[in-house]
């Protein structure tokens, strides 16, 4: 919270209608232009994050800016008028070519980097056998399907930096701390869940 307000009042010190100076009140929930009597509040941008399944493998991608070896869900900001289920509909089929059939929110999470944004997590699914993926290069960097196998062995990773013998970076995951992981966890609970006898 104070990484976001810290950087709300920095972006916002001059009036939008006048271009006087604005002022913050004692507690900094707020900015005011003494001149134009307006009041600024400080605001999150939506974002929707979305795991997407075909049943029996999630997808997840990587943007070129994410550390070296760095898979996570697919991410993108709502645009204005525009629902949450259709923002996960539009993101997904923009950058990675796939139809979503249903989706369930799972959890949201504020998130001050680089701004203030609210994280909206959500579970998609696709029609099995309509899972090719189309990447978007101008979005992301690369995507494809990991098994259940491929993202437990992922989430038990300690150190996802240490190299592997033939010098590459081996396949990691977001932290704890990112509601990636917890949608990745989330989604590896419910498969496993459903792989197990009755």
């Amino acid at each position: 919270m104070a990484q976001a307000l810290l950087r709300w009042h920095d972006a916002h010190q001059f009036c939008s209608r006048c271009g006087q100076p604005t002022e913050k009140n004692v507690a900094g929930s707020k900015r005011v232009c003494p001149a134009s009597k307006s009041i600024y509040y400080p605001q999150m941008a939506p974002v929707v994050i979305t795991l997407v399944s075909d049943g029996t493998r999630c997808l997840l991608a990587r943007q070129s800016s994410f550390p070296k070896g760095m898979y996570s869900a697919l991410a993108g900001f709502c645009d204005i008028g525009e629902s949450v289920e259709e923002a996960v509909h539009r993101e997904v089929a923009e950058e990675v070519g796939l139809e979503v059939e249903r989706l369930q929110y799972s959890a949201s999470q504020h998130w001050p980097f680089p701004n203030s944004s609210l994280m909206i997590a959500c579970h998609a699914a696709v029609k099995p056998g309509h899972t090719e993926i189309k990447v978007n290069l101008r979005e992301l960097e690369a995507a494809a399907w990991f098994t259940h196998d491929e993202v437990v062995t992922a989430l038990k990773r300690n150190d996802p930096y240490t190299q592997q013998q033939n010098g590459t970076v081996p396949f990691w995951l977001p932290p704890k701390l990112a509601i990636a992981h917890h949608l990745i966890k989330e989604w590896v609970e419910k498969s496993t869940c459903s792989t197990v006898p009755a």
